[in-house]
């Protein structure tokens, strides 16, 4: 098999894996910081021992602030995904390029481009539609929590790119250490059975694990169309799979928001692969 072939399966296996994460949290019964400290602490252990000696950790402002970023991605996305739609949850956090597009200007001193704005005003046009449909007290704490989770996920992607070729594995580990030592505190108020201590183990090691060390290795020996086409899979697949296993299905509103956002994303990104090729 060609490394090329090898590397998109991989890839695409890695947006399977990252998907399924939605209905294994909904599965777990436990409180969401505490799962979330499990599985970060899971995560960082086996992250640990795959790139050991090649985590390339640093102690820089960019590191520690991604490393924050990434926290704040995890934690969010974990109460996000139990207080709202799985649907909601992925797709609002998908809106990350919105914030980077906002933001790099400032940030990075990259300028955004004029079909940039257009792409902002899709994505937030769409994201309006999310809070259109019928929601309890505790759906819009999701649906917030989710919106957290894409600023959060541009917070990491703004650290990242002011470190000239730095590896995203290290502030990747320290943002699951960081987010285990506030996490795993919270299983005083509880443990889950034999049933919630496999998803943990499955959401720590495969979910967030082993799927980053994939990732790694698949993204660089893929040209950008082809990661980007992929990836897609992922925001795609998560209500798909919470559909099927756990019997929640978005709104229609939240339908038609995500449809927006995710074809919005996707077009920007495939027109910045364009201009870089």
């Amino acid at each position: 098999m060609k490394e090329n072939t090898r590397a998109a399966l991989l890839l695409a296996l890695t947006a399977v894996l990252w998907s399924s994460g939605g209905l294994a949290i909904k599965l777990v019964d436990l409180h969401p910081m505490a799962l979330t400290g499990v599985r970060s602490a899971l995560s960082a252990l086996t992250l640990a021992v795959l790139f050991r000696g090649r985590l390339g950790i640093s102690c820089s402002a960019a590191s520690l602030g991604g490393a924050a970023g990434y926290a704040g991605l995890l934690v969010s996305n974990v109460v996000a995904t139990k207080l709202t739609t799985a649907a909601n949850a992925i797709l609002l956090a998908y809106t990350a390029p919105v914030y980077v597009a906002l933001f790099a200007p400032l940030v990075l001193g990259e300028r955004t481009r004029r079909g940039d704005w257009l792409f902002v005003a899709a994505c937030l046009g769409g994201m309006v539609l999310f809070f259109l449909d019928r929601l309890s007290a505790q759906g819009l704490w999701g649906n917030l929590a989710a919106v957290g989770t894409g600023l959060s996920y541009a917070a990491f992607t703004l650290c990242m790119r002011a470190q000239k070729d730095a590896s995203p594995v290290g502030s990747v580990v320290l943002g699951h250490a960081l987010t285990a030592l506030v996490g795993l505190p919270f299983l005083a108020q509880g443990l889950p059975g034999a049933a919630g201590w496999a998803g943990l183990a499955y959401l720590g090691i495969m979910q967030q694990g082993v799927s980053l060390a994939l990732y790694v290795w698949a993204i660089r020996r893929l040209g950008a169309l082809e990661a980007i086409l992929i990836m897609t899979l992922e925001p795609i697949l998560n209500p798909v799979w919470v559909a099927l296993g756990y019997g929640e299905l978005p709104g229609p509103f939240a339908l038609a928001g995500g449809l927006v956002v995710v074809a919005a994303v996707t077009l920007r990104a495939l027109a910045a692969a364009r201009r870089a090729a």
